[in-house]
């Protein structure tokens, strides 16, 4: 609670402190806390909020500041309220209490990702408010459920609902990655997740075969340099089923495996390879997909796109170094550029590890403040991007 907090805290630091000790965790997410504590936000910012349940017990909700020429494409600031799950042993604190230390670093799962974006949107619009600026471009404050499990429930389903495509979108700001130097990264697309469920019918030579074939293409991209993780195509063994006995030789084994794909690689060919690699493997393989993401859309980068010239722009004017990558993982963006809308990746946390998903998650406190400020100049400038061909 907010009496927890250290007495002469910066508020917003507070207010992050406070969100973090909602346990919005899978396997169970507390989304009434998250809620109740947006609704209280809401009114604060005198903004009015839209609830839509997507899915039984998953609610999107929607803050909106409408423009001055409402007619014009909406600029979404959208986060996730889940975190994923701990183990608490591996924390040196607990990872719900979201400890300050001596060096100004708070400890809590979402410090990262991605607890901390939301609430710079919120303090960005509060000063904003405060400074009594009006946009013309209306600006859309989304929290979304289900990140973490894939989105099905949240922005997979909302993005096909009406009540998406009344919010007349032009342009979207989704999460990113810490960057350990000093510059910032920011995405513009994403892999596509295929997680692949392969059984064999044994024969062990043919189980063999497979296993090499995807190890041995797992090497060959392992050692293209000059590239960065989101570049290469991984993949990883992660499962092997079969057998009833050690001395019963099993009719069949399965073997899965999860593959992370570009958006260069072209999909139908990659599909074709791995039908080569059953053939050439022997008789009776067959193979399914748990998961088989198709869209390959990316968001330009290119100077002469009049949102991404103000996001970098804006940026270059706060001294600011962008490393533009494509995500290594997946996130609710791939969702938005799927219905053609553009969409950047971006946490503006610099000098910091990337430490998502992992132990001893962390933000330091001048870090997060530094972000309010630059989302702050961000929402302002784009808010403010006149009248482009797509809002005829």
């Amino acid at each position: 609670t907010t009496s927890q907090a250290t007495s002469g805290e910066d508020p917003s630091v507070n207010l992050f402190r406070e969100y973090l000790r909602l346990r919005t965790v899978h396997p169970e997410p507390d989304y009434d806390a998250a809620l109740r504590f947006l609704d209280r936000i809401a009114e604060e910012l005198g903004l009015p909020m839209k609830k839509i349940e997507v899915c039984p017990g998953r609610v999107v909700s929607i803050m909106t500041w409408q423009g001055t020429n409402p007619a014009l494409k909406s600029i979404l600031l959208n986060s996730h309220t889940d975190v994923v799950p701990v183990y608490q042993e591996h924390w040196k604190y607990d990872a719900f209490a979201a400890v300050k230390d001596a060096e100004g670093n708070i400890y809590a799962r979402g410090t990262q990702d991605m607890k901390c974006v939301t609430i710079q949107y919120i303090q960005a619009i509060r000063r904003l408010k405060a400074e009594g600026k009006k946009f013309m471009r209306t600006i859309h404050l989304m929290f979304v459920p289900d990140e973490e499990v894939g989105g099905h429930k949240g922005m997979e389903t909302f993005v096909k609902l009406p009540e998406f495509q009344k919010l007349n979108i032009g342009f979207a700001l989704d999460e990113g990655l810490a960057n350990p130097g000093e510059a910032f990264t920011v995405f513009y697309g994403e892999r596509n997740p295929w997680c692949k469920y392969q059984p064999c019918v044994l024969e062990n030579l043919a189980l063999r075969s497979i296993i090499n074939s995807f190890l041995d293409f797992r090497e060959k991209e392992k050692h293209r340099s000059c590239f960065t993780l989101g570049d290469v195509t991984t993949v990883n063994m992660t499962m092997v089923k079969g057998g009833v006995a050690y001395n019963v030789i099993p009719a069949e084994m399965d073997v899965s495996f999860d593959l992370r794909i570009p958006p260069t690689v072209n999909l139908q060919e990659f599909e074709e390879q791995i039908k080569k690699w059953c053939k050439e493997a022997g008789e009776g393989i067959t193979y399914e997909f748990a998961q088989k993401h198709m869209n390959q859309n990316v968001t330009s980068t290119d100077e002469s796109d009049p949102w991404w010239n103000t996001f970098s722009t804006t940026c270059k004017a706060m001294n600011m170094t962008l490393e533009k990558e494509i995500f290594p993982a997946a996130t609710d963006s791939r969702f938005i550029r799927a219905v053609g809308l553009p969409a950047i990746g971006f946490s503006p946390m610099n000098r910091t590890p990337i430490l998502l998903h992992d132990h001893n998650e962390y933000l330091n406190e001048q870090v997060f403040l530094k972000g309010i400020q630059v989302y702050e100049n961000l929402v302002a400038a784009l808010a403010n991007v006149p009248a482009l061909p797509c809002d005829a």
